[in-house]
């Protein structure tokens, strides 16, 4: 069965949350009541009863991201303390935690992996929730959680509201010359009676102006308002910090790094510290002679001034242009979104035998596509595509699961559904959404976390999925799949001309292959500073002062261009100070060992052979959460992952 996304009266809709956590409450009750405690009469109900949570609360999660608006903030906030303390309350529930802790013990043996894998993470999760606890100290957690919530909420809304309120109007045409003529149309609009030029900090106009707009003094003043956004969350980002550290110390952790590693693959902080400066000790050689080639070549246009953090976009568009004849300009009339969208789906049709139909269903927005996935022509499993910019919505890309794959306490099997949001240049009535080759990456990335939620055959809705994967391995797929949006085999399937329909040349593939790791090191520096940054900041409870303090030695450490002193991109930082990646920055880099290995045994053979493609269904995207991330990319390999794969994907050498 699917849910349909029907949500008329907000109000209503917190009700029916606030409901529904109270039956869930009495259910537990009963449950409790069971003499004779098993995995199908215990373990089966509680899952499922919080599946049945999901699907009335994600939607609500879903529009305070996608349609933001005072109703729904108001509704959101609160909605989370009360669910918090819903949480907070179960995981602190010794009955709950000795009853799962016996039904292991006595019936491990006859498990299934996805079974013991559910109780072996509900064990782990009620300890890190403080069950142990004497009543005190469960009930400071409790609060601290509760401010959490709140906090991580109000700084995503901070930077929602801060991001929206800044434009910088253009009227000197001189100063938008160099624009592509699709950002320039999607820039223009008319003021006083003439035509000017409206910049906005949402990720599509503000690139489009970072990479082709001419007036320095315009592109540093957009620079300034989009690395200062948001100035008040400098304060929420100390608290955030020191509530997380004082959670960690509670549950008997140093800092609260430990904690975040305690469910993830990595073993300690000290291995990923050493992972990612062994990276970056590989990388800045290669990094260093990017940037003075980039220095080089912007002297050589009559720059004399110091290269810039908001000058890099700018000379480097123009030195991939010169180096490789590459003009990202070019290419977007050949990745219209819809295109883009249907030969991504055929791809994953060749590689999985996975078919996308579309339905007509309720959305939230008119620009909202839905599609069914159908399998032997039968259908398992639907995905909402919501891919356009909006002023009420969140800026960045990411996937979010509805409905999770699984069976219910009638073994009735449930169809998963997921959402896959975007903020791709929006259409209008003259030009349809042209995508750069960036956005085509984010479409593929985004869709490999879909596939691995929605094509998931594991029965229990806690490990099924995208559910009970180890936060640094949940990259995985994601990463896997975004590497094939450079493959001439696949780019021929869909990259054709809005106009004219014409198949993108052979010799401008031959070209966007050869610029793919232009400047592929500065990138992964880049990367290596927000995980160092990330988990250094999460060793003790810092002030705002000292994380500055932090950013700045991460940044003599790996960065090659230091940005001006007034940047504070961490009062923006919302992946580790709204996100789930406090902690766990490293994730994309971690879980990029293993996509980029997986990624090599498809190229070095064939990317439709037939045996590894259904081995990679059977293995990485079927099993989803049910066993360690480790053991299933050893059974789709045989072998240990092979650290250097990532080097070699980003065409990085090591000097030796």
């Amino acid at each position: 069965m699917f849910l349909e996304f029907k949500i008329e009266d907000l109000e209503k809709e917190k009700e029916k949350v606030f409901e529904k956590l109270e039956s869930n409450k009495k259910r537990i009750e009963e449950l409790l009541q069971i003499e004779d405690k098993t995995f199908m009469n215990f373990v089966r109900p509680y899952q499922f009863i919080h599946e049945e949570l999901n699907w009335i609360f994600k939607p609500l999660i879903h529009l305070n991201y996608v349609k933001n608006n005072p109703e729904i903030q108001k509704v959101f906030t609160e909605i989370l303390p009360v669910i918090t303390e819903y949480f907070t309350n179960l995981g602190q529930n010794e009955e709950l935690y000795k009853s799962f802790k016996e039904i292991y013990e006595k019936e491990k043996g006859n498990l299934t992996a996805a079974q013991r894998k559910v109780l072996e993470d509900l064990i782990l999760e009620f300890e890190l929730s403080g069950v142990a606890l004497p009543t005190d100290k469960k009930e400071r957690l409790k609060t601290i959680n509760i401010e959490l919530s709140q906090l991580q909420n109000q700084f995503s809304q901070n930077v929602l509201d801060a991001t929206n309120a800044y434009e910088l109007i253009i009227e000197d045409f001189e100063d938008v010359k160099e624009l592509p003529e699709t950002d320039l149309n999607s820039a223009k609009i008319e003021k006083d009676g003439k035509i000017v030029y409206r910049f906005t900090l949402q990720l599509p106009s503000y690139i489009a102006y970072m990479t082709y707009g001419s007036n320095r003094k315009l592109r540093e003043e957009l620079y300034r308002a989009y690395s200062t956004r948001a100035p008040e969350n400098e304060e929420l980002l100390e608290k955030i910090l020191k509530l997380r550290h004082e959670k960690a110390t509670l549950l008997g952790f140093k800092n609260y790094a430990e904690l975040s590693l305690k469910q993830k693959m990595a073993p300690s902080v000290e291995k990923v510290l050493q992972f990612l400066e062994d990276l970056a000790m590989k990388s800045k050689p290669q990094g260093e002679k990017e940037v003075q080639e980039l220095k080089e070549f912007a002297k050589s246009l009559g720059f004399d001034e110091e290269l810039q953090a908001y000058d890099v976009a700018y000379y480097s568009e123009k030195l991939k242009k010169s180096k490789f004849d590459f003009d990202e300009k070019a290419y977007k009339p050949y990745f219209e979104k819809n295109s883009v969208v249907e030969g991504l789906f055929n791809f994953i049709y060749k590689l999985f035998g996975v078919e996308f139909r579309k339905v007509d269903v309720p959305v939230w927005d008119e620009t909202v596509d839905v599609y069914d996935l159908y399998r032997n022509d039968e259908v398992f499993a639907r995905i909402y595509l919501d891919l356009e910019a909006r002023q009420d919505k969140k800026g960045g890309a990411w996937m979010d699961d509805w409905q999770t794959g699984c069976l219910d306490e009638n073994n009735c099997r449930v169809y998963p559904t997921a959402f896959v949001v975007a903020n791709f240049p929006p259409s209008t009535k003259d030009q349809p959404s042209l995508l750069r080759h960036y956005d085509v990456v984010t479409l593929f990335h985004e869709m490999g976390h879909a596939i691995h939620h929605l094509f998931s055959e594991v029965t229990e809705s806690f490990v099924s999925g995208t559910s009970g994967v180890e936060w640094d391995a949940v990259e995985f797929p994601s990463q896997f799949l975004e590497n094939f949006a450079y493959e001439r085999k696949v780019l021929k399937t869909f990259a054709k001309h809005y106009k004219t329909g014409e198949i993108i040349p052979d010799d401008m593939i031959d070209k966007l292959i050869a610029s793919k790791n232009f400047q592929s090191a500065m990138a992964m520096l880049r990367q290596l500073e927000f995980g160092l940054f990330d988990l250094k900041i999460h060793t003790n409870a810092y002030t705002k002062e000292q994380v500055q303090e932090i950013l700045d030695q991460v940044r003599e450490q790996v960065s090659l261009i230091k940005p001006p002193s007034y940047n504070k991109f961490q009062q923006a930082f919302t992946h580790i100070f709204s996100g789930g990646y406090a902690a766990g920055y490293y994730s994309y880099k971690w879980a990029e060992v293993l996509s980029a290995d997986a990624f090599f045994i498809f190229i070095d053979n064939d990317i439709y052979d037939e045996e590894i493609a259904s081995k990679f269904l059977n293995t990485v995207l079927k099993q989803g959460g049910s066993k360690p991330a480790m053991e299933i990319f050893k059974e789709f390999t045989g072998r240990e992952p092979d650290i250097d794969a990532i080097l070699r994907l980003a065409g990085i050498e090591v000097v030796v």
